[in-house]
């Protein structure tokens, strides 16, 4: 496998294009805005290789096309047409090597954000879009409950070192809820404290680890018995499965 990092590039208010890149060539994944990937990649002499999509929302793919337009390149994201910029469609489970990394790369599919959303997974590390956030979980635009949960329940089952870059920066507004969640977890405060001092320096929280998100995600934390008492207490009356907790404390962040 050849040397890369992982550098940041940000986008709008709060997105990140991950972008995997070693001294000569880069791949992005979710460029929403073209402009910060051109200028990096002229500032940095460096040969876009391919785009990784992980599902259709502007944000995460408007960029495609300028780039295309300048270099052609593989793009790899899920079924969906309305992502048309994509060559390679991917579906769960499928592999694939990251062009000039050498990197195999598995597919998960992985709805509750959108129908279609694809996660990316290898080398170590895990590229999941809007589905896992540091200490948080996307808004359920066109999937349900029981559909985040299954997505989150598989993504917890990787590794727990697992490098886990997720498409924005809300990690303290999400600390904030998950402290109203389980007020009880002491990890989250230790979390919370981190997470202001790289701020505080314009740094990104990100990378998490799935090791992280199992200790201090709420979403992914449906089956403690302080996340059940909260969302219980939000319901008026006892939640019992997971999912119905992952609903109540969703609708709770939602309006928090």
């Amino acid at each position: 496998m050849a040397d890369f990092e992982v550098v940041p590039l940000r986008a709008f208010s709060d997105n990140y294009i991950w972008t995997i890149r070693d001294a000569g060539h880069a791949a992005v994944v979710d460029p929403g805005d073209a402009a910060p990937v051109i200028d990096y990649l002229a500032r940095e002499k460096l040969t876009l290789v391919a785009i990784l999509n992980t599902h259709h929302h502007a944000d995460h793919v408007g960029g495609n096309a300028a780039l295309l337009a300048r270099t052609r390149v593989p793009v790899f994201g899920p079924h969906d047409d309305r992502i048309p910029e994509v060559t390679e469609r991917l579906a769960d489970g499928q592999r694939f090597m990251l062009p000039h990394f050498n990197i195999e790369m598995e597919t998960l599919e992985i709805p509750g954000h959108t129908r279609s959303h694809i996660a990316f997974h290898g080398g170590g590390m895990l590229f999941c879009g809007d589905t896992l956030f540091a200490a948080g979980c996307g808004r359920l635009f066109e999937g349900t409950p029981r559909q985040m949960h299954d997505s989150l329940t598989r993504l917890a089952r990787l590794p727990d070192d697992t490098r886990v870059y997720c498409g924005h920066e809300y990690t303290l507004a999400n600390i904030k809820f998950a402290r109203a969640a389980e007020p009880g977890n002491g990890r989250l405060l230790e979390l919370e404290q981190q997470a202001q001092a790289l701020r505080a320096q314009d740094q990104p929280t990100l990378p998490s680890t799935i090791a992280q998100e199992k200790a201090t995600n709420p979403f992914l934390r449906v089956t403690e018995p302080a996340i059940i008492d909260s969302a219980s207490a939000r319901a008026a009356k006892k939640l019992f499965d997971p999912v119905s907790v992952l609903a109540e404390i969703r609708d709770w962040k939602n309006n928090f």
